[in-house]
């Protein structure tokens, strides 16, 4: 099916794509509950700049990286944002740290029958934890907690798992719902992609002479949410705060220099990055930090990412379309397809993909 080109983030081309474009048949049996019994033990689909499809275990892509390639890690850390309770009036409450803003203080999505107002208290985790509703900005709630929020949330949160995860959050989630190289605390769901990379694989991969940097960009709960628009010029994307640092930049510019790959490792890294790059226009990559909402989508030149390691994304996600910038739409539907045949395990606790770029 022939589509026209689309160019979203900060390019100006008027979109034709509809959110219905990106849609597909996922028997519910393929998301996977439960991570692998060892982080490196997850199957590859490899999708090559040809389009073409490969099975292989995540093992593998030890033969598919080579020297002077660098991988852009994301290290946010998930925080245990989730703390059940009641209002002071008595009702049954759910809250979900979205943003720390203040050390006491911090944006989040509250559930309950009716919304709490401004200055009702609430009493959560049985009472350990106590937070006064100061106001709403948008769908997110304005809390103020008696004590600082992080100490708070991991002495009595619980791990925020995804939606279409059906078990509450046990060790092991604590854990695996984690990298090993997490360290900057923020982020309400992880950067999944990076859950199967282990200690051992990451030293195999630097004795290989594959370098490494950092960004961090801290997930939102709005990743798992789906385009509720048909025309995706109507939608606005959520926020989310990033840093590209320096060390960062000096390491893709060492990587270009000796003729290696910009890899990505996660879509959460590459809007990091292309949200940077965006910042300078046609100039150099800089250092540079702050809240993104870019949007990519088909027709998107990337301007660093080469490749990409990523798990496979939700129906009308726009993950989907930012991973169907890469690769192509045709190609990514003809991969989904292949992934749902061969019984492929789905989404955050899932089997990965490694997508080599076929922009030229």
């Amino acid at each position: 099916m022939p589509f026209s080109p689309v160019l979203s983030g900060r390019d100006d081309t008027v979109s034709t794509f509809t959110v219905s474009d990106f849609d597909y048949d996922l028997p519910a049996e393929l998301i996977a509950q439960t991570p692998a019994a060892e982080r490196g033990g997850s199957r590859l689909l490899h999708l090559d700049g040809q389009g073409q499809l490969h099975d292989r275990q995540f093992s593998d892509l030890l033969s598919l990286l080579r020297p002077q390639d660098l991988l852009i890690f994301n290290d946010t850390r998930v925080i245990k944002a989730r703390l059940a309770g009641q209002k002071a009036t008595g009702g049954k409450v759910e809250v979900l740290v979205e943003r720390i803003t203040e050390p006491d203080r911090a944006l989040a999505h509250v559930r309950a029958s009716k919304s709490p107002g401004p200055g009702m208290r609430l009493e959560l985790a049985g009472g350990a934890v106590t937070a006064e509703v100061l106001g709403r900005e948008g769908e997110l709630f304005d809390l103020r907690f008696a004590g600082p929020v992080l100490d708070l949330l991991e002495a009595h949160g619980a791990t925020p798992l995804p939606p279409y995860i059906t078990h509450a959050a046990g060790q092991e989630d604590d854990a695996r719902y984690q990298t090993v190289y997490a360290r900057e605390p923020g982020a309400v769901a992880a950067p999944t992609a990076g859950l199967h990379f282990d200690e051992t694989m990451l030293q195999r991969l630097a004795d290989l002479g594959v370098q490494r940097a950092f960004v961090t960009l801290h997930v939102g709960a709005g990743t798992f949410q789906p385009v509720r628009v048909q025309k995706l010029e109507d939608h606005i994307m959520h926020a989310e705060w990033y840093t590209v640092p320096e060390p960062t930049v000096q390491a893709i510019a060492r990587a270009r220099q000796a003729g290696g790959r910009v890899i990505a490792v996660g879509t959460t890294s590459v809007r990091a990055l292309e949200s940077a790059a965006a910042q300078t226009a046609d100039g150099p990559l800089a250092a540079t930090q702050g809240d993104t909402r870019l949007f990519i989508t088909p027709g998107y030149r990337y301007r660093v990412v080469d490749a990409l390691i990523t798990n496979f994304h939700l129906p009308q996600s726009t993950l989907l379309m930012l991973v169907s910038a890469l690769a192509g739409i045709e190609p990514i539907r003809r991969a989904y397809a292949h992934a749902v045949a061969g019984r492929y395990r789905f989404f955050s606790y899932g089997d990965a993909m490694f997508i080599e770029s076929a922009q030229p």
